[in-house]
């Protein structure tokens, strides 16, 4: 593994793949970090056709998520899962960069 990589989990890659075939015309989840949130940063979510021109594409099983050079920056190292508890299903990134994160689990600071 590399200081840049980013690896998915075997729960997140299970449902990033069944979100992914339930919707027509999409082919992957792009995560993406934008400026805001209670943390200073956030992480975005959304289902895409494909990759853009400087996309990193991350794989595993039948799953691919796609993460921006910039974005890359931020979540160096970083591993996304998905949760499924009392509490709610959501995805998580466990992001060695972040000094603090919010209880939403959405939104840190580096």
């Amino acid at each position: 593994m590399t200081e840049t990589s980013v690896t998915l989990s075997d729960a997140a890659a299970k449902r990033i793949a069944a979100i992914v075939e339930a919707e027509s015309g999409k082919r992957a989840l792009r995560v993406a970090v934008e400026g805001g949130g209670c943390s200073g940063f956030s992480y975005k979510f959304d289902l895409v056709e494909g990759p853009e021109a400087d996309d990193i594409i991350v794989e595993k099983d039948n799953a691919t998520v796609l993460i921006d050079q910039l974005s890359l920056v931020y979540m160096a190292g970083s591993e996304i899962d998905f949760v499924d508890n009392l509490l709610g299903q959501s995805f998580q990134i466990k992001n060695p960069n972040a000094v603090a994160s919010c209880g939403c689990g959405t939104s840190f600071a580096i």
